[in-house]
């Protein structure tokens, strides 16, 4: 296996995601699967490559990635902070291009926690007057 060039931490929600990136051909593996398998929505895998399209580095490393907690949303976030920390970590000449388009921007949101006597996080019981 090539040397590890850079690696990163990213988090979104619950998720937790450690990337590491290395000169090669543009192969994915995230927890010992394809890219495809682990992430089958179109959708959740144009979220990942977003930073290497930005950055024409498509192709150019492999990406050997371990992601824990959360959902598909959370976890493909996770690993759009994690790549873009890890590609500044390589070329710090990248940095502003990644901070304009914010993903180096923690994205602090989390589920808010439930309430004693509310049935959520906010949402009351319904009143009933009689």
């Amino acid at each position: 296996m090539p040397n590890e060039l850079a690696a990163a931490t990213g988090r979104r929600k619950e998720a937790v995601c450690r990337a590491r990136l290395m000169e090669g051909t543009g192969r994915w593996s995230i927890n010992g699967r394809p890219i495809e398998d682990y992430f089958p929505s179109a959708t959740h895998r144009m979220i990942i490559t977003e930073p290497l399209r930005i950055t024409s580095t498509e192709g150019r490393y492999d990406i050997l990635v371990k992601i824990q907690g959360g959902g598909a949303s959370g976890q493909s976030g996770a690993l759009r902070h994690a790549i873009s920390r890890a590609l500044v970590n390589l070329d710090p000449d990248l940095r502003p291009v990644l901070k304009s388009a914010g993903f180096l921007t923690r994205d602090a949101r989390e589920k808010e926690r439930r309430k004693y006597g509310l049935k959520k996080a906010r949402k009351a019981p319904q009143y009933s007057k009689r």
